[in-house]
C-alpha cells in the first residue's frame, strides 16, 4: 500500500427522510479495527430504538498498511441492500481508517432493494462529505516512560516534532505519542539518545 492514504477529517453525521423512513449516517475516523468496532457498538447503543443500525468500515489492520480489513453487515435488511452499498462508498472513495454506521427508523413504506441501496449509499456519501477528506500517513502509538527529571527533555522533543501526545504525570511520567510510522525509528533513537537510554519505550 502507499505511504499515504485518504481518510475522513472528523466525526460527522447526515440525516434525511425517504418515504417516511429516517436515515442517519454516522462517520468517524478510526485507527484500528478495535476502534471501529467500539464506534459501531456506541452507535448501536445510542440508537437502540432504531429499526436498523448498519455498519461498515475499512481499516489498516497493521502499522505498515499491508493488510486492509473490510467489514459490513446488513443488520436485518435484505441481503446486500445496506452493508455492501455502505462499504462500496468507502471503497470507491478509497477511504481507509474510516467507520460508518447508518441508522434507519422505518417509516411504514418498503423501499425495495434498489431504494435501500440508494438510501444507504446516500447516507454514507453525505456523512463523509460532512466529515471532509484528508490525506494521512500511517501512524503508530509510541509509549515513553521516564523519571520526572527526564520528562522536560522528552516533552520538548515531542513538541518540537509537532506530534500529538498525552502525558500522565505520576511517580514516573508516561507519554503516549502518535508518530508517523516512517519516522518512528528515528524518533525512538532520538529519545534514547537524549535520555542516555533511561527512557522505557514501547509501541502500541
Amino acid at each position: 500500500m502507499n505511504d499515504t492514504y485518504s481518510t475522513i477529517t472528523e466525526a460527522a453525521t447526515a440525516e434525511f427522510v425517504v418515504q417516511g423512513s429516517e436515515f442517519i449516517g454516522h462517520a468517524r475516523p478510526v485507527e484500528s479495527v478495535a476502534d471501529a468496532e467500539a464506534f459501531v457498538d456506541v452507535i448501536r447503543e445510542e440508537y437502540a430504538d432504531a429499526t436498523h443500525n448498519v455498519p461498515a468500515y475499512r481499516v489498516r489492520a497493521d502499522a505498515d498498511g499491508d493488510l486492509l480489513r473490510e467489514y459490513s453487515n446488513d443488520d436485518g435488511e435484505p441481503s446486500s441492500s445496506a452493508g455492501k452499498p455502505a462499504l462500496n462508498v468507502l471503497a470507491q472513495r478509497e477511504l481507509e481508517n474510516c467507520a460508518v454506521v447508518v441508522t434507519r427508523y422505518y417509516g411504514g413504506t418498503n423501499l425495495g432493494v434498489g431504494g435501500l441501496v440508494r438510501a444507504y449509499s446516500r447516507a454514507v456519501k453525505e456523512a463523509v462529505d460532512a466529515a471532509g477528506v484528508v490525506e494521512e500517513r500511517p501512524h503508530e502509538r509510541v509509549s515513553i516512560t521516564v523519571e520526572y527529571d527526564d520528562s522536560g527533555t522528552v516533552r520538548g522533543i515531542i513538541e518540537s516534532e509537532g506530534y500529538e501526545f498525552d502525558a500522565d504525570y505520576q511517580a514516573e511520567v508516561a507519554f503516549a505519542v502518535r508518530v508517523p510510522v516512517a519516522a518512528a525509528d528515528a524518533f525512538r533513537d532520538r529519545i534514547r539518545s537524549a535520555t542516555s537510554g533511561r527512557a522505557e519505550l514501547e509501541s502500541a
